[in-house]
């Protein structure tokens, strides 16, 4: 299953699923408020969305509810660089970044953003707690990119 919350980013993934020659079903729903009965899932992943979810403790319950037992859960984002990286980091991404965004796509507000959500989102350990809270077992994290990165990862027991 694959879940947007906007319509044209699922079309345009359900196209790139299509082309791979996968056929997968898709539903435009809130993170917020699955549409989709109690475990009723072995796994669910969010990459890269997370950070944009306004009540990010109501999706890692909802993700949390429809795993069945035995289940995993896959949260890949943006997080907090290594710190002796963060001052070059900061500057790229407030400097490089929005400048790409406007040659290459036309769009510098996007990537400014970008920058600007990543400052905001949890760091490892708040979101490692975040997901115990929401009822994950064995909570663990995986830095990629010397924390560029991190992947989460919750069990259901």
């Amino acid at each position: 299953m694959h879940t947007d919350i906007n319509g044209a980013m699922l079309a345009a993934g359900r196209d790139k699923l299509i082309d791979a020659g996968l056929l997968l079903p898709t539903a435009q729903c809130d993170a917020e408020t699955l549409p989709f009965a109690a475990a009723a899932f072995d796994c669910v992943s969010i990459a890269f969305g997370l950070r944009n979810v306004t009540h990010k403790e109501r999706a890692l319950g909802e993700m949390r509810r429809v795993l069945r037992p035995g289940g995993t859960a896959l949260v890949l984002e943006f997080s907090r660089v290594w710190a002796p990286l963060a001052p070059a980091y900061d500057w790229y991404s407030f400097n490089v970044l929005p400048r790409l965004g406007r040659l290459v796509a036309r769009d510098e507000a996007s990537y400014r953003y970008l920058a600007e959500s990543i400052r905001v989102h949890p760091d490892q350990e708040a979101l490692k707690q975040m997901m115990a809270s929401a009822g994950f077992d064995r909570v663990e994290y995986h830095n990629l990119m010397a924390g560029v990165v991190a992947l989460h990862v919750g069990c259901v027991y």
